[in-house]
């Protein structure tokens, strides 16, 4: 049965923060709050947790992870960012978009695209989730939480515990975030690429 915290959204309690951080580094998987939707969580090198995580989502092993990270020196252990794409992460980082970026050797090639050495890389714009990658100290392996057969994601912290308590370790409570996930954008080619619409405002990457 999983645990179940409730963590201020603005404030969050750094002894909560501390063993939601604890149960990552046990290779547990949980349930937090983003600035989009709520996500499924793991620790970087936790392959069974990620695995947790596909079968919870139904997902195969061509499924890409998220690596969410703290701020853009993170994005720069992970990706390769020249200059321009340097820029456009500055300005719409913090915030709820996912890039797709070319990833550096640090990435586990388990967790890259199985034909281009691509990541998502994402910096929520979300206190909690602030506190848990500055405490983890890496970040998180994250895949946002839509359960089989259903087209949005979930937002209820308490419908979360109920449905999941026995297959996640901890939910996390953090308020209402939406249930919109981020807008992709893939920054690999030439020009920025819309891959999905979603909270994120997608006008600054659209050519005219």
């Amino acid at each position: 049965m999983s645990q179940y915290f409730q963590i201020h959204p603005e404030t969050p309690q750094p002894r909560l923060v501390r063993q939601a951080v604890e149960i990552l580094r046990r290779g547990g998987v949980i349930a937090y709050p983003t600035d989009s939707a709520y996500a499924l969580g793991c620790g970087l090198g936790e392959k069974k947790a990620a695995e947790r995580i596909q079968w919870l989502r139904n997902l195969d092993d061509k499924h890409n992870f998220t690596l969410v990270c703290r701020d853009l020196s993170a994005i720069g252990t992970y990706a390769k960012v020249d200059n321009v794409q340097y820029r456009l992460l500055k300005s719409h980082t913090p915030g709820p978009y996912t890039w797709i970026l070319d990833a550096t050797s640090e990435v586990p090639r388990r967790l890259l695209h199985p034909k281009r050495r691509q990541i998502g890389i994402r910096v929520p714009d979300h206190r909690i989730v602030d506190a848990l990658v500055a405490e983890m100290g890496e970040p998180i392996m994250s895949s946002t939480l839509i359960l089989p057969g259903e087209e949005w994601p979930m937002n209820d912290p308490e419908e979360i515990r109920d449905r999941l308590e026995h297959h996640v370790d901890l939910v996390i409570e953090g308020g209402f975030c939406g249930m919109e996930p981020t807008t992709v954008v893939d920054l690999c080619g030439d020009m920025p690429r819309i891959i999905r619409e979603g909270k994120g405002d997608p006008t600054p990457f659209q050519l005219e």
